[in-house]
């Protein structure tokens, strides 16, 4: 009896995967969609909420020390494991994958971000008249960083070799100015967990969440979920807030960043004691429940997950120009997008619109409610399947033509 056809071999390639953050929770759920048509093969550091009863995890080592150090670890690392499963074990892969800049030899890259255009974009907030020298080693160590990485951008995206897949079509404006590339890529939206983010079950955590927050009922909760407070847009929130102090408005800064370098600021727009640093929770939602707005001005964000994820649960949201999430919002209409990331005299002004017009938050929220519904992980591992399919099939032609060539 013939044995069944194999299926195809995937590798994954990246530092860490979890459902706790925007890039790594997109391909925590593109693994679980996938791994019924795919042999799935995890290259990474570091891998949780994944059940790895279906995929076969290969760990990389970390390197201990500054983040760039590691990073350029990792590129060499996952490298020289995967040449060695496939030398010493014969395990070819039919595919590589990469979210972002991860390994320079991938089929396929999604691009979450082009550094580039994020250094273009944040110039002023990278340099160092803008920080006290005692902040100097931490913004010097993420601009080498940044170098680096657009050092290999470069070479990932400024090549023909591997095919890009696009989180947000805006992203093509970027990879056409800085890398020349003119084609037209797929897009793929990020998806959403319909069953966590919903209206129902925010309005059912929400009591609990509030008290525990210590969040008294006549006050207005913002919420923002930041890796990186400067590009995430934290000044210009405390800018715009600092016009708001008469009202009585409170911001839940969800964040791992140490908060020490952002306090200074909120001393000097006089927000002490409104905004709260508040640490990752696995129930994100929590966090949302708590709030009444979302607001992120983000300077660059391919396609931001919380601002869609508050959607999905019926909030209002604030997003800026410069992140993709603004290509599945209407503007009025289902959420607000702010033109100018960097205006925090019109993010004022949408704020108080929230605060002061419930009825129009309301109706912003269950529009957002209904734009987001479309978004399910299910469609966006369909999606990501379909390309994946095109690459295999593209390779094989390939194969088949160089063998004919070379006969």
């Amino acid at each position: 009896m013939p044995l069944p056809p194999r299926k195809p071999r995937l590798a994954i390639v990246s530092p860490f995967i979890d459902k706790r953050h925007g890039t790594e929770r997109r391909v925590a759920e593109w693994v679980d969609q996938l791994s019924l048509r795919y042999e799935i093969h995890i290259y990474s550091q570091d891998v949780r909420d994944i059940d790895l009863r279906f995929v076969q995890w290969h760990r990389v080592p970390k390197f201990p020390g500054p983040h760039i150090l590691n990073y350029i670890w990792w590129i060499i690392a996952n490298r020289a494991m995967r040449m060695w499963d496939r030398q010493m074990r014969g395990l070819r892969h039919d595919l590589v994958f990469s979210p972002g800049i991860n390994c320079l030899d991938a089929d396929a890259v999604s691009v979450h971000i082009v550094f580039a255009e994020y250094v273009r974009t944040a110039a002023e907030e990278l340099s160092f008249n803008r920080v006290p020298v005692r902040a100097w080693p931490r913004l010097l160590h993420r601009r080498l960083y940044y170098s680096l990485v657009m050092m290999l951008e470069k070479q990932v995206y400024g090549g023909r070799t591997a095919s890009l897949i696009l989180i947000a079509r805006r992203t093509a404006m970027a990879l056409e100015r800085f890398y020349g590339r003119r084609e037209e890529f797929p897009v793929v939206y990020g998806g959403l967990d319909q069953q966590i983010f919903n209206p129902e079950r925010r309005l059912l955590l929400r009591e609990s969440a509030r008290k525990e927050l210590a969040l008294a009922s006549e006050r207005f909760a913002l919420v923002i979920v930041s890796n990186d407070g400067r590009n995430k847009g934290l000044p210009v929130i405390f800018r715009a807030l600092s016009t708001l102090r008469e009202l009585p408005i409170d911001l839940l800064v969800i964040t791992r960043e140490d908060p020490a370098p952002y306090l200074a600021e909120v001393r000097d727009a006089g927000l002490d004691g409104r905004i709260h640093f508040l640490p990752p929770r696995d129930d994100i939602e929590f966090y949302y429940a708590a709030a009444d707005a979302y607001v992120g001005p983000s300077l660059a964000d391919t396609f931001a997950q919380p601002p869609a994820e508050c959607m999905a649960c019926g909030l209002p949201v604030i997003v800026s120009a410069n992140n993709g999430t603004c290509e599945i919002i209407t503007n009025d209409k289902d959420g607000l997008i702010l033109a100018d990331p960097t205006d925090a005299d019109t993010l004022a002004a949408m704020i108080r619109r929230l605060f002061e017009d419930r009825e129009f938050a309301a109706r912003l929220g269950r529009n957002a409610n209904e734009t987001a519904r479309q978004y399910t992980w299910e469609r966006n591992g369909r999606e990501l399947g379909l390309i994946f399919e095109q690459l295999l099939k593209r390779k094989a032609r390939k194969a088949v033509q160089t063998v004919a060539q070379e006969s």
